[in-house]
């Protein structure tokens, strides 16, 4: 079982970091303006869509490693809403991944 638990914190850093990529890291935030905007266009918020992205490829990880929607999903949800609430800066980064952790934690002690 303790490859399960790897495979999820691997997973978990693959989608956090480099598959996250900076557009979606900048983006994914509601407060993010863009540095530049053609002349003539008007600045358009995609950060619901570059969240939710970015929390549907975690939940694409979890249902890889344990083929099970439910979990899929339950990481998608949470993940989506653990990272809205760093964007907001009502967590700090080390709080938002001590989060990401214990939903891990969950997900991985459904498998046992």
């Amino acid at each position: 079982m303790i490859d399960k638990l790897f495979l999820l914190l691997a997973g978990h850093a693959l989608a956090d970091f480099p598959l996250q990529g900076e557009h979606i890291s900048k983006t994914k935030s509601r407060h993010y303006i863009p540095d530049y905007i053609p002349e003539g266009q008007n600045p358009t918020p995609i950060w619901f869509y570059s969240l939710t992205a970015h929390a549907l490829i975690h939940g694409l990880v979890v249902y890889l490693i344990t083929w099970r929607l439910d979990l899929a999903l339950y990481q998608s949800i949470t993940h989506w809403i653990i990272d809205f609430m760093k964007c907001e800066n009502w967590t700090t980064p080390h709080v938002d991944q001590l989060f990401h952790l214990s939903v891990i934690l969950t997900i991985w002690k459904q498998l046992r």
